[in-house]
């Protein structure tokens, strides 16, 4: 599959949720007749877990229903997936909750019985307001076309990043290291109204400290030894557009305090001058350490913090995003093949089964860094297992058996080797070594339904 060559995308996806199953398929089939993409359930929790396997763009809900009822969907939702749009069915009883939910969130309601045509207003509107929206288009897509991934946790977090890219609100990313911080910035740039304009990066931790200050804020001629002429440092350079502040927790606290001062009055003093510099920048910041805990060690100013966290992105580890692991290694063998003029096709089963196990400490660069050097080494049309084990370091550890694992990575761990082989069981059940009866007691153990996986993979292609 090219994600490269990809230029539709799949309609968009409604979940509707009513324990009334004439209700409910009543709706589906006025909204499949309409054009949109349908998924149902028939209780929140059900609901709940289609969106552990694919995220819709909108969801439809009943309030009341038997188990958790639609407003605690919403709160969940609201919790989990805040830029996912959620429309609820109500009863004239119900209306002020729903009322009070639409302040919390909620994107709005409809009283029972509605019209088909008010109805479709309301889904056109959630639609076209919410960045949950799939764009119609790889180049409305283009904004984000450096990250691959079929993950759903990614796609929220790409649904906020779009939301937050209409603002100029300042954006701190965190994440581990080489989990892609840098290009999820650049994407947050290149969705906004700045896209015209620069993007700087700096990394706050690999420059000396004595040279930091003039790299930010610029210098003036003779301000320093060494400063042979004027500089305009960082901050001017990227006036008009974007200033990506990476590892942002290793800046010294002498440094923070300054930086702070520049982000309250919106100007910049270059060293050695006394004349201010009025910017127009939208700051992006990027850590891997955890700044409340070096808030509370004393190295990092909480004023800043705050002044730099208004949105917060978290970019999960590539091992909560296992079912991302094949799209990536290909889309990387792809590129490195053709850069180093090899003709090899793609990886030996073993050598893709062990890629998917590997723990990745570092991440997407490191998956990145072990293609590369397997496409390098590579004499066969098929990259062999041997050659992907030794450049992974095997004896580090791989990942854990379902026995070894608790309820709830046996869960997670069943969603994603079901995504990886397509909702095929059988090549499920021989990947996790277990047979396939086994493994059907597993998926009904925590009511998984392989068909929906299928489905949703269907719309990847």
């Amino acid at each position: 599959m090219s994600t490269a060559q990809r230029t539709t995308v799949p309609p968009r996806r409604i979940l509707i949720v009513d324990d009334d199953a004439d209700l409910l398929r009543l709706l589906s089939m006025r909204l499949v007749s309409a054009g949109f993409e349908v998924e149902s359930a028939d209780s929140a929790e059900a609901a709940i877990r289609c969106m552990d396997i694919s995220r819709p763009q909108l969801v439809i809900t009943d309030m009341r229903m038997h188990g958790m009822d639609g407003m605690a969907l919403f709160e969940h939702i609201h919790r989990s997936m805040p830029a996912l749009p959620v429309i609820m069915l109500t009863a004239h009883g119900t209306i002020p909750d729903a009322v009070g939910a639409t302040q919390r969130g909620l994107f709005g309601y409809l009283t029972k019985p509605f019209d088909s045509e008010v109805l479709l207003d309301h889904i056109a509107r959630a639609l076209r307001l919410s960045s949950a929206a799939m764009p119609q288009t790889s180049e409305a897509n283009s904004w984000r076309a450096n990250i691959i991934t079929q993950s759903a946790e990614m796609e929220d977090i790409l649904s906020k990043a779009k939301l937050v890219a209409e603002g100029d609100a300042s954006v701190l990313i965190r994440g581990e290291s080489g989990t892609g911080k840098e290009l999820l910035a650049h994407a947050i740039h290149s969705a906004s109204s700045r896209s015209h304009g620069p993007f700087v990066a700096i990394n706050c931790a690999a420059i000396p400290e004595q040279l930091l200050e003039s790299e930010l804020f610029g210098h003036t001629k003779g301000a320093f030894t060494g400063a042979v002429r004027d500089h305009k440092g960082l901050f001017q350079s990227a006036i008009g557009g974007t200033v990506f502040l990476d590892e942002i927790g290793d800046m010294p606290l002498a440094l923070q305090s300054k930086l702070l001062r520049v982000l309250q009055e919106k100007q910049v003093t270059p060293v050695g001058s006394t004349q201010t510099i009025p910017l127009d920048v939208r700051i992006i910041s990027a850590t891997h350490r955890d700044l409340k805990a070096e808030i509370a060690a004393g190295n990092f100013r909480e004023d800043i913090y705050y002044r730099l966290n208004v949105v917060e992105l978290a970019i999960p580890p590539l091992s909560r995003r296992r079912e991302d692991i094949p799209l990536l290694a290909m889309y990387f063998l792809s590129m490195l093949a053709e850069r180093y003029s090899r003709k090899i096709n793609g990886f030996s089963q073993e050598a893709m089964e062990t890629l998917i196990r590997a723990p990745w400490p570092g991440n997407v660069r490191q998956l990145l860094n072990v293609v590369e050097q397997s496409v390098a080494l590579c004499t066969a049309p098929l990259i062999p297992v041997v050659l992907v084990q030794h450049t992974i370091h095997h004896e580090e550890g791989m990942l854990l058996s379902l026995e070894e694992g608790k309820k709830r990575f046996e869960r997670d761990y069943l969603i994603r080797i079901l995504k990886i082989t397509e909702g095929n069981v059988s090549q499920a059940a021989k990947l996790s070594k277990r047979n396939r009866t086994e493994f059907y007691k597993l998926l009904q153990k925590h009511q998984l339904d392989p068909s929906s996986i299928r489905q949703s993979q269907d719309l990847l292609r």
